[in-house]
């Protein structure tokens, strides 16, 4: 009796070591990956694979997870470091760096201390980037020096299965003897715009009043040329009744004129005395006879 007893313990006792090995195997040969990371798989202390998201299956104690990387966007801390513009101006550049793993298998066996690495190699290239541009072009181009920053620095990386998604440049920053320099300069800018637009404005007026008086000037000689035209042709009228019609034409338009002038002298007040010699009164008795002969 007591030997069946045994022989059931022990029949028992290999059943359940066998079940404990079953579910030890399965336990270590199958692995689920979560959706942000990746296992790199080694075999005998080399690498083996590298599993995606999801489940997996390796083969038990020939096969470990040496490695458990996030494949999620990581930030570097903020890093400040100081360079020098291409007109020997010290700034000091505030930069950010994004980035996320592609190729776990090169990141975890070629560099040891990836953020210090990606920090280091941004310092410098920040450096070599900002040492090509002088200080104006670094405040007003700011998105073409990123551009150049982050096309570099992928560069650098792209042996390390890393991928730099974005890199920021924060802050640039100038000591006070700088600041107070281009202060300086800016008041004085502005001054000469004021001087220039001054100057400007004065030049306009001069301008605009020597049109004014050209255009005066022609309207003046347009009216006496007008005005030449009419007594020209007055003339020429003049000279054509001459041709006509003899002397007589002639005497008619003096008589005229001297009717006109008589007019103009009898004129006022009534209070004015006109003294004529006896030769005008007899032409203008002629000129009167003249007149009422014609008409």
């Amino acid at each position: 009796m007591e030997q069946l007893i045994l022989d059931l313990l022990s029949r028992n006792i290999v059943f359940i070591a066998a079940a404990l090995f079953v579910a030890l195997v399965i336990f270590r040969g199958v692995r689920i990956v979560p959706q942000a990371q990746k296992f790199v798989v080694e075999r005998f202390g080399r690498l083996h694979a590298v599993l995606g998201p999801g489940i997996n299956f390796i083969i038990p104690f020939l096969d470990s997870v040496a490695h458990k990387i996030s494949i999620l966007e990581r930030q570097l801390p903020n890093a400040s470091q100081d360079a020098i513009t291409k007109d020997n101006v010290l700034v000091q550049i505030d930069t950010s760096v994004f980035y996320r793993i592609l190729e776990p298998e090169k990141t975890v066996y070629r560099i040891r201390d990836v953020d210090g690495a990606i920090a280091t190699t941004v310092a410098g290239i920040v450096r070599a980037e900002i040492g090509k541009m002088d200080l104006d072009e670094v405040q007003s181009n700011r998105s073409q020096l990123i551009g150049q920053i982050q096309s570099s620095v992928e560069d650098a990386v792209d042996d390390w299965g890393i991928e730099v998604t974005r890199a920021e440049i924060l802050d640039v920053n100038l000591d006070q003897a700088t600041r107070d320099a281009m202060l300086q300069q800016l008041n004085a800018e502005r001054a000469r715009r004021a001087q220039v637009t001054e100057a400007e404005g004065a030049k306009r007026s001069v301008e605009l009043s020597a049109d004014a008086e050209l255009y005066a000037a022609e309207q003046i000689a347009k009216a006496r040329r007008i005005q030449a035209d009419a007594e020209a042709y007055a003339t020429e009228v003049v000279a054509k009744a001459i041709r006509e019609n003899g002397i007589e034409a002639a005497q008619y338009q003096v008589a005229l004129k001297q009717v006109e002038a008589l007019n103009k002298l009898g004129d006022g007040d009534g209070k004015q005395t006109i003294i004529l010699p006896a030769q005008a009164i007899e032409a203008f008795g002629d000129a009167f006879k003249m007149l009422k002969g014609i008409r």
